[in-house]
């Protein structure tokens, strides 16, 4: 009868499970409004007392149950299967105080009902048994003292069951709404989670729909359901926030539950087994037979809770973990774009999103470890104190807690170790990061050969750690899986020692203890792991938020000015190295300045004279040292000297996120000379451009990104030297469509280098040293002889002079000139390959279907050529095979004691175990090595795919993608996928070695194996079309992110100043979201697998069960079946293990899939041909000769270059100009073979180009580009990267270029540091550090491409006079706008539509009228005229 009593209690247990686990859902559906209703909602005593009465009599029963041991030394089952049940109510009755409808769950009813009728039943048949009325029937329990205590209790918990649910029935109508509230808020769900019922949601049936579009169609973004509103990241993100405030927590969760119902239906199967191996070895056949079926019944129950509650558990981490994920990206992202003054590294802030974020969002999975370990271990104590006694028990227990401090050292050694790694990858990405952005620059000057041995030198030093890291992680390992074998061994000498029986149920009872408690032990090392990666991440993420905090400044208030006033800057000083003494400040204003609103206010002055500063100080994006707050009035618009362009639409470009209003669009276009680029693309204004707008020419950004700003209809305008780089006609067309038409009633403070722009301001600033040395009129200003104003205009007159129009072009002739000849500002490639490219830069390609099995072998194989892994799954097998021969010695020789003594019973069972023991030792050390090398060889085999790919793979592929395979996915290869891919083999061995046993216990069940396997392949190919997809989406939505997190914080100023905080925040959230919904699911399907299959697998070990029972006893082995039930119990872990690991095999596997990807792109013509290197000294002369040159940049575009034919005579200087679209930029792109010739060739003194490898080309040439490009480091490592010369050389060029003086004025002098692209330094400036770097070289051939388009017109002069004087004898080809710039060269070359218009001496094309090049002159004139009629 106990057993049917117990079967009755474990059906009400899991009902109770049910019911808890569906309150606890309802109630997170309900935003947690449940802990609002407790405090404020006063429970009556009658409510409070039934609470305390349900955990009273579990109390009572387990009591009992404890003195029975105490005293008997054996006991019936039916007082703990009570008190469990009683336990479980009395959590129930707990849950139900929060019920809205407040009334007492049925269930719970029927459970008191039940209790108080059977005790009844109890009490009076015993008390007619005890005054000899009758006997008691066979088939009743005979009562006992808690019977008869709990009758009276059980009697008042029925009363007060009746009397709530009457009374509540009676106020029914008087709160109608709340309950329907609650119902509308489930029914109006939008997500299939929050509106599935507690069936649905137990086995994840809502996840079927989505199964069902998968298996028939690839999935898209647009099939996945949305996340729950609780795992959004608006939600998640204020949620923390809030918590941070308060430090506490404010909201629950059920997975606290599901673990507690997890482990205790876990140790169930250890508590009972005692019982099968005894009745197993009962000699009575039949009379028990229904006694084994019961616990066979008992064991598959347990089982099913525990899958189902396990389900639950890893489910809710992964929501947790998806939860915390939102969160952090958006308030890191949050924090990034309000920190001004430079701040954090982007490449820093994306390790932060890429690595630090996804470990606390893994650290969800092994949080609650840390308070389950300890109920583990007491759990287990109590089965073993209740086979083995008290001194076995005690020995089990200092055992494990000596192995477990024993790690600590351990521990200690892998934080510091990951700290270190953490820092050594922070290092390599940020170099990685900057290495992206400057490849052009370091593929012409031939550079990356030297970058990538830095970066293959940061990844030297992080493999150092990593392998220090994964070998003490071996060393963690063997101590954890040998530790179950020392406790075994240490628990069973005791046993030995102290004299305890040991018989085969008690002995494979505590191996099954041992192998449940294994788990535990087997992740603590994991855990351990975690808690000290964690804590790194989190230190690093929480020093990210409050330290960086300190650059940021105050809340900005907005200070208005007086009325009449845009702008009121107060005496004050700015300076950008804040609170560092030993620099001056940056910027000092010393008198009071008052702008009145409309104003035109012109700023300018030499390069570093702190132009920009100035802008910035009305924009509060420059520390300032003293002085009050600059006063504005309005919103403002900023446009930087450095373009920045968003990855989206010219139009989202142009609307920046308010509404179309056609006319105003119309006219900012036009205002910004687009309307003909508009024309050219082939789709419009809906043309996409790329990352950081890298299929636009710099006079295109330019104008985009000023067009952004007149669309704004802002208030004050701030225009950094918005027309250096556009052309002259561009430019006035600019000036005087949007400052003197647009922009008429609008203040606007503009920098400016072109001095003819000066005479249409209302006030001129004149800026040097930091200082405002002049303000005025600029009428005024021009009339002091002494003035800067007039130095500088000096230096604009002497420029103009050395351009000497023919004197036959009568004015009359030369004003409508310009009104034949449009100008665009676009490289001739983009108009014919932009939208097409920039498409395929938004939409990732991926592959599709399963992952190929070339991965698989590419990764297996790459280390050692697979040579090792035989190896480790030796070492696997063996291990397996010596674990089970030990287990079934000890549980057969403790039956043998005629055949063996106990001293050689423990000594063989300890060798056994220690040699498996070893093989773990072996398997853990190949595995690192493995992993080790694996990694290495993967990230060797990308870096240098991607470095020695073509230019356009860089124009086309969005660095985010690149920086993502180098961090996310590289630390997964890293630490990640070895394991798992071992993990899984180590599983499968596992689980065919418990297959081989269970089916040499009982063959039948062998074939129950085959339809199962069949069954759960089955379902394993219909989950993984599904799961498949969704794990591929994963990296794919996070990749934007990436990628919004780097364009945002490149561009925080203009956001900030545009005041569009708020829009990039949804649109980060929106990007956050999409990756929250992939992740969700993705986690979603893998618990809807082991569900299925889970339940298939604990059928089978239900049926070995029942044939065991049912077999006759003659023909059992009780050890052997013992054997095979103890390793069944762990049948639905292992068998979710290999699942779980085959699932995320194939998930992780996708990053070395996309490794794979980038290692094999297609790559430059090689770097050196050894049959065809060029003399040492080669180009003696550079000489250059063109030959029918074409050029098209790829088979379906049209041709760029159309046979252009010429020589550039050795140590001459040759122009080239044009049209922009003319080809300028592709025919010195040719030169330096970034693109290769379709037909004819170039021979650089004799030597054909195409013949020779790219370094030998791109080392003997040297370019100043049009974009100046530093690296962070440095000014010695800016001006020298291959540390070929002396500090004597280097001074001389500064001097040359006129740095030196700027140079000086930092103590640090050549070692002053270089900030993250140069930010630190002036446009201008950089533009001379480009040009010193490129003198240092001193090559034969020479490029400036637009190299002093950002300097003004005085410096222009000396750095024009210092390159004729220094590259006396090198053929030098300048592309430029700037007419002066090229009319002092030996010839000049016009080039209009990939053809050679014009190619004479400058002197005898402007002898011609009609010449291009005369018009190109004329159009110079005009614009440079400071008389010219701008209104």
């Amino acid at each position: 009868m106990d057993v049917s009593l117990n079967l009755v209690n474990v059906a009400f247990c899991l009902v109770f499970s049910v019911s808890i686990l569906w309150d606890v859902l309802k109630k997170r559906r309900g935003e947690g409004g449940d802990n609002q209703f407790l405090d404020r909602v006063s429970l009556s005593l009658f409510t409070k007392v039934t609470v305390l009465l349900n955990f009273v009599i579990s109390l009572s029963y387990f009591g009992f149950y404890l003195r029975e041991i105490w005293i008997f030394e054996t006991a019936s089952t039916q007082p703990i299967f009570s008190a469990v049940a009683w336990f479980f109510a009395c959590i129930l009755a707990f849950f139900s105080l929060t019920r809205v409808p407040k009334e007492w769950p049925l269930v719970l009813v029927i459970w008191w009902g039940f209790s108080a009728t059977f005790d009844s039943v109890l009490v009076v048949f015993f008390l007619l048994h005890r005054f000899e009325f009758l006997e008691i029937p066979k088939f009743l329990p005979k009562a006992n003292v808690i019977d008869f205590a709990s009758l009276p209790l059980c009697v008042v918990l029925c009363f007060n069951a009746i009397h709530n649910n009457i009374a509540k029935k009676t106020t029914d109508f008087s709160e109608p709404l709340l309950e329907t509230r609650l119902e509308n808020s489930v029914e109006n769900s939008s997500d299939p989670f929050s509106s599935a019922g507690i069936w649905s949601q137990l086995t994840f049936m809502w996840l079927n729909p989505l199964f069902k579009k998968g298996h028939c169609e690839k999935l898209e973004l647009e099939d996945v359901p949305p996340i729950p509103p609780s795992e959004s990241a608006d939600e998640a993100s204020s949620l923390l926030e809030e918590s941070l405030r308060r430090r506490q927590k404010n909201q629950t969760t059920s997975m606290p539950n599901a673990i507690r119902i997890n482990t205790t239906a876990s140790y169930i199967g250890p508590l009972l087994i005692t019982s099968f191996v005894n009745f197993l070895s009962a000699d009575d056949e039949n009379s028990k037979w229904h006694h084994g079926m019961i616990l066979a019944l008992i064991f598959f129950t347990a089982k099913c809770v525990e899958s189902l509650s396990q389900r639950q558990w890893y489910f809710g981490a992964h929501r947790i973990g998806i939860r915390v994920r939102a969160a952090l990206m958006a308030l890191i992202y949050k924090k990034s774009l309000s920190i001004k003054y430079g701040g954090t590294s982007s490449g820093k802030i994306i390790n932060y999103v890429n690595v630090d974020v996804e470990r606390i969002g893994d650290f969800c999975w092994y949080f609650h470890g840390i308070w389950l370990l300890p109920v583990q271990v007491t759990f287990a104590l109590v089965i073993l104190y209740k086979n083995l006694g008290a001194a076995p028990s005690f020995a089990a227990l200092f055992t494990t807690i000596f192995v477990m401090i024993s790690n600590t050292p351990l521990a200690n050694m892998q934080e510091s170790l990951h700290t270190k790694i953490m820092e050594a990858k922070d290092s390599r990405i940020k170099a990685t990061s900057e290495t992206l952005k400057s490849m052009r620059v370091l593929k012409l000057h031939s550079w990356e050969s030297k970058f990538l041995k830095k970066l293959l030198h940061l990844r030297e030093t992080e493999r150092g750690y990593l392998k220090k890291y994964l070998y003490t992680s071996s060393a963690v390992a063997f101590l954890f899986w040998a530790s179950p074998t020392l406790v075994s061994v240490v628990t069973f000498t005791v046993c030995v020692v102290v004299g305890t029986p040991l018989t085969s149920g008690t002995v494979l009872s505590a191996l099954a203890t041992f192998r449940i408690l294994q788990e535990p032990i087997y992740n603590l090392p994991e855990l351990i792991s975690m808690i000290a990666q964690t804590k790194v991440s989190i230190d690093r993420v929480q020093s990210f938020i409050t330290c960086e905090d300190q650059k940021k400044s105050a809340h900005y208030h907005a200070s208005t000015a007086v009325p009449g006033f845009a702008i009121e800057i107060d005496a004050s000083e700015f300076s950008w190295q804040n609170g560092d003494a030993k620099t001056r400040p940056s910027l000092k204003i010393t008198e009071k300045l008052k702008i009145k609103k409309g104003s035109k206010v012109a700023v300018c002055g030499s390069v570093g004279s702190g132009k920009t500063s100035f802008l910035c100080s009305i924009l509060d994006e420059i520390p300032r040292i003293s002085g009050p707050r600059i006063k504005t009035c309005g919103s403002k618009a900023f446009v930087p000297q450095s373009a920045w362009i968003q990855t989206g639409t010219i139009r989202d470009n142009v609307l920046f996120g308010k509404e179309m209003n056609r006319l105003l669009y119309e006219d900012v276009v036009e205002a910004c000379a687009l309307n003909h680029d508009i024309e050219m693309w082939a789709d419009g204004d809906l043309c996409v451009v790329g990352e950081r707008g890298v299929n636009l020419s710099g006079g295109q950004k330019q104008r985009i990104q000023m067009a952004r700003a007149l669309y704004s209809n802002s208030d004050v305008y701030l225009l950094d030297d918005p027309f250096s780089a556009v052309d002259a006609h561009t430019g006035a067309h600019m000036f005087k469509k949007c400052l003197m038409q647009l922009l008429h009633e609008k203040t606007v403070v503009y920098v400016t280098h072109q001095l003819e722009f000066l005479d249409a301001s209302d006030l001129v600033l004149v800026m040097k040293d930091g200082r405002i040395v002049e303000s005025g009129k600029y009428q005024d200003l021009i009339s002091n002889p002494d003035g800067e104003l007039i130095r500088q205009m000096a230096a604009h007159s002497k420029s103009l002079d050395q351009v000497n129009p023919p004197k036959c072009i009568s004015s009359s002739k030369s004003y409508h000139q310009p009104k034949q000849i449009e100008v665009t500002e676009v490289k001739f490639i983009d108009l014919s390959r932009s939208s097409r490219v920039s498409e395929r830069n938004l939409h990732e390609e991926t592959e599709s279907g399963r992952v190929k099995w070339h991965v698989y072998a590419t990764f297996i194989t790459c280390a050692y050529k697979g040579g090792l892994v035989p190896l480790i799954l030796l070492c696997q097998i063996f291990f397996q095979l010596l674990q089970m021969v030990s287990n079934y010695w000890i549980a057969w020789g403790s039956e043998k004691d005629e055949n063996v003594t106990k001293k050689n019973l423990i000594v063989i069972f300890a060798l056994l175990s220690g040699g498996s023991s070893l093989f773990i030792l072996g398997r853990a050390v190949l595995l690192s090595t493995i992993a080790i090398e694996t990694a290495q060889r993967l990230f060797l085999g990308m870096i240098t795919s991607v470095f020695r790919a073509p230019l356009s793979f860089f124009d086309s592929t969005p660095s985010s993608r690149i920086l993502n395979r180098s961090s996310t996915d590289q630390s997964i290869v890293d630490t990640d996928i070895p394991y798992r891919l071992a993990g899984l083999a180590f599983a499968l061995i596992q689980l065919l070695s418990i297959v081989v046993l269970m089916s040499q216990v009982a063959w039948q069940v062998f074939f129950l194996f085959v339809v199962v396997f069949a069954v759960s392949a089955w379902y394993q190919a219909y989950y993984i079309t599904t799961a498949r997809e969704l794990a591929r989406m994963v990296p794919i939505q996070q990749a934007p992110i990436l990628q919004h997190f780097s364009e945002s914080i490149t561009g925080a100023t203009i956001i900030r100043s545009f005041n569009q905080e708020h829009r990039f925040w949804k649109t980060n959230t929106d990007l956050i979201n999409d990756y929250s919904r992939v992740a969700f699911h993705n986690s979603g399907t893998m618990e809807w697998l082991c569900v299925r299959i889970n339940f298939l697998f604990n059928l089978v070990f239900f049926l070995l069960l029942v044939i065991l029972v049912s077999l006759p006893r003659s023909t059992i082995d009780p050890s052997m079946a013992g054997l095979a039930a103890t390793y069944g119990l762990s049948l639905n872990v292992l068998q979710a293990w290999v699942i779980w690991n085959l699932c995320n095999v194939e998930n992780k596997m996708i990053s070395v899939e996309r490794i794979l990807q980038f290692s094999g792109i297609e790559s430059e013509a090689p770097l050196l041909v050894e049959e065809s290197r060029p003399e040492k000294e080669w180009p003696l002369n550079g000489r250059i000769e063109v030959e029918n040159l074409h050029i098209q940049y790829n088979p379906a575009l049209p041709t760029v270059l159309r046979g252009i034919t010429c020589t550039f005579p050795s140590k001459k200087k040759i122009g080239i100009v044009g049209r922009t679209g003319s080809g300028k930029s592709t025919l010195i792109q040719a030169l330096f073979r970034v693109v290769e010739p379709s037909q004819g060739r170039i021979l650089i003194d004799g030597v054909d180009i195409s013949k020779i490898g790219l370094q030998d080309l791109r080392s003997r040439l040297s370019i100043i580009p049009q974009d100046p490009i530093l690296f962070q480091g440095t000014l010695r490592t800016n001006l020298d990267p291959l540390q070929e010369h002396s500090d004597h050389e280097i001074w001389e060029v500064l001097r040359k270029c006129h740095l030196a003086e700027n140079v000086k004025q930092d103590e640090r002098l050549l070692d002053a540091p270089v900030a993250e692209d140069g930010e630190n330094w002036s446009v201008g400036q950089r533009q001379l550090v480009c040009l010193a770097r490129v003198l240092l070289q001193r090559r034969r051939i020479l490029v400036l491409d637009e190299a002093t388009a950002s300097v003004d017109t005085a410096t222009d002069n000396l750095i024009q006079k210092t390159i004729r004087e220094e590259t006396n004898g090198c053929t030098v080809l300048t592309v430029a706008h700037r007419i002066p710039t090229v009319v002092d060269n030996d010839l000049v070359l016009v080039l209009g539509e990939g053809k050679v218009v014009e190619y004479e001496s400058p002197a005898e094309l402007l002898g011609d009228v009609n010449s291009a090049f005369s018009r190109l002159v004329m159009e110079f004139l005009r614009r440079s005229s400071t008389n010219d009629n701008y209104e």
